[in-house]
């Protein structure tokens, strides 16, 4: 038998489903780790990467059990779904794509200036200060975990040999 007829496109179909739900755990496991750990601060991009998660999961669901059954409503609904996404991821690439590299520039530098718990993490995790050049008056977490590091390297623990300091 080809394939292309009924049994291996609702084979491709339940497969393609499994491989959504996979994707879509595996957007909620990373986002709860990355919070549980200390990864990211920022509730507002763990809060939009739980929901797409979640999104694609139920999205998933439906058409696996649309596939398995056969149910025509279910997969009218999640072709018009997948559509719309298609058309949504569509829109967001080709604006991407439209910006030039100054524009990029001006919109990082707006959301950079607009989220403060983003700006620690992204300071930490890349090891910089500042946007575009470092100010003196404000924090950066990067040379205060850099001073701090030093300044305990340097202590005497106390619970050691008190003659010894290494």
């Amino acid at each position: 038998m080809v394939c292309g007829g009924f049994a291996c496109s609702k084979n491709c179909l339940c497969a393609l489903n499994l491989l959504y739900t996979l994707v879509s755990l595996l957007l909620i496991g990373i986002a709860a780790w990355g919070i549980g750990f200390g990864l990211i601060s920022s509730l507002r991009v763990v809060g939009v990467v739980i929901a797409v998660g979640i999104f694609l999961f139920l999205i998933a669901l439906v058409g696996l059990i649309g596939a398995v059954k056969h149910h025509q409503v279910l997969l009218f609904f999640y072709m018009i779904i997948l559509l719309l996404v298609f058309i949504v991821q569509f829109s967001v690439s080709c604006a991407c794509l439209a910006l030039n590299e100054e524009q990029q520039g001006q919109l990082l530098e707006v959301g950079w200036n607009n989220t403060a718990s983003a700006r620690d993490d992204i300071q930490r995790n890349l090891n910089c200060c500042g946007f575009r050049s470092f100010n003196a008056n404000e924090t950066c977490l990067a040379i205060l975990g850099v001073w701090l590091t030093y300044r305990y390297r340097n202590q005497k623990d106390p619970r050691a040999n008190p003659s010894a300091f290494l």
